[in-house]
């Protein structure tokens, strides 16, 4: 945010612009370059995912719309949705209808702010960074119910009230996990948590503590349920609830829907990468050339995982989904969190 700060500042000169329009052309800027961000993840994403699942299932997955291995059929479908009819059933709550994209797409956006690409490029260098991260991605669920009510529509409002039910349960093993992370760092500020991490693969979270790497795993599962994604994507569920809570959604507002997904799955591999993973920390000392690039590389192995695991494993029922968060993941994370503390007092570390 400071580079760019100045950035701005040396293009228009120091006295033509007062402080406060700097920052909100900065503010601009930012958001702007991040909605694009995660446009292009979104269409990347939907073509490596189609590709993935093709490989598993032993087909190719898409070939003809563009010369390389079909590049160009997630462009296509972009265009298509574009293209399609706006339309807002008769019965819906217009407002609400109308806006519950937007906010799913907004608790993306904001929390995407707070993510550290690399030493010099912080969005918003938060002391609350991880905590923020969690608050604001919370405006999802709001987002989700809004589109179920406000539909009108029966399978819309059972996938909302799914997908609610799912969300907050699974934040809290979520949170849980990356405790025992912020114990060690004494700090919340997501700088602060990849610094920590510096010196090779072995000074990663992953591998410091035996309770942090269970807790790499709760957080792991945990995220693919809160990104409603399979075996969890209960929310969507095509044979029971036709596309869940955005059923009554075309054109654009689906796109937001649409992206909002991918957008969190990124988002959720690279908190995995920050928190877990050393961040922009290459895993051979020295090599840190491309803090971005290799924070980025990281984050899409995780998501190449997350890709893996939804087309390896069956679809849960609603009631394993909740055994497994409240019977299982809440107390092995808890067991983490005090017994990641243990262990930093026996290794003097506390």
């Amino acid at each position: 945010m400071n580079i760019l700060t100045e950035m701005i500042r040396g293009w228009f000169g120091p006295d033509k612009m007062s402080d406060q329009m700097v920052l909100i052309l900065s503010a601009v800027t930012l958001a702007t370059l991040m909605f694009v961000v995660m446009a292009l993840c979104a269409l990347v994403f939907t073509w490596m995912e189609r590709k993935v699942a093709g490989f598993i299932q032993s087909r190719y997955g898409p070939m003809r719309t563009g010369r390389w291995h079909g590049w160009a059929q997630a462009v296509a479908d972009m265009l298509k949705i574009l293209g399609k009819e706006d339309i807002i059933p008769a019965e819906a709550n217009r407002f609400f209808f109308s806006f519950a994209p937007i906010l799913v797409l907004l608790g993306s956006l904001l929390a995407w702010a707070a993510i550290p690409w690399s030493p010099n490029f912080v969005s918003a260098d938060l002391d609350l960074g991880l905590f923020y991260i969690f608050a604001v991605s919370s405006l999802a669920i709001i987002g989700i119910l809004m589109a179920g009510w406000a539909s009108n529509n029966k399978w819309a409002l059972y996938g909302a009230a799914r997908g609610a039910a799912q969300m907050v349960s699974y934040e809290i093993p979520l949170a849980l996990a990356c405790i025992p992370v912020v114990m060690y760092t004494g700090s919340l500020n997501t700088s602060d948590i990849v610094i920590a991490q510096q010196g090779g693969v072995l000074n990663w979270f992953l591998f410091r503590n035996p309770f942090i790497f269970v807790a790499f795993f709760m957080y792991f599962i945990a995220s693919i349920a809160e990104t409603n994604r399979g075996p969890f994507d209960m929310p969507e569920t095509e044979s029971e609830l036709v596309a869940g809570y955005h059923t009554e959604y075309t054109g654009m507002r689906f796109a937001f829907f649409f992206l909002s997904e991918y957008a969190n799955l990124f988002l959720v591999s690279l908190i995995a990468s920050m928190v877990f993973l050393g961040g922009w920390w290459s895993p051979i000392p020295g090599t840190d050339f491309a803090p971005a690039l290799t924070f980025i590389i990281k984050g899409v192995l995780m998501v190449l995982l997350n890709m893996w695991v939804r087309w390896t494993l069956p679809r849960v029922r609603v009631d394993q989904l909740m055994y497994l968060c409240w019977k299982v993941m809440i107390p092995v994370s808890l067991t983490c969190v005090v017994g990641a503390g243990l262990w930093m007092m026996w290794r003097g570390q506390a």
